[in-house]
């Protein structure tokens, strides 16, 4: 994510980092901890992208501090879940620069297969 990313223009938060990307779909699916975060990336990216705690950690209160998260108001049951645990929401802002990242990424993916550099594996 750009630094000084104006909330006015999804674009001026683009290209987001990876790992800010990766955070932002997890959360799309549903509201999250930073260790379910963190696990669903693993598993999201086949443990290509691992998010140590650190950076997990600053990338959540960065995007947080942006407005594209906020925290959940939804929690499991006291009895199924931690209450020390903190759980995160994508806000509006936050799924349509998610969105927008995703369209980015697709416009760049298509520009490589228009110039043979990655193959069309199938995409309708």
């Amino acid at each position: 994510m750009k630094p000084n990313a104006n909330p006015e223009t999804t674009e001026s938060f683009l290209p987001l980092q990876p790992y800010e990307f990766q955070v932002l779909m997890v959360l799309t699916e549903s509201d999250s901890h930073g260790y379910g975060i963190r696990r669903a990336t693993l598993e999201r990216t086949n443990g290509q992208l691992r998010l140590d705690p650190g950076v997990l950690y600053r990338t959540l209160r960065r995007l947080k501090d942006a407005g594209l998260l906020r925290d959940s108001r939804s929690r499991p049951a006291a009895d199924l879940d931690d209450q020390r645990r903190k759980y995160y929401a994508l806000t509006e802002l936050g799924e349509s620069v998610a969105g927008a990242e995703a369209d980015r990424l697709e416009e760049l993916i298509d520009r490589a297969r228009a110039g043979g550099l990655a193959r069309d594996r199938g995409r309708a």
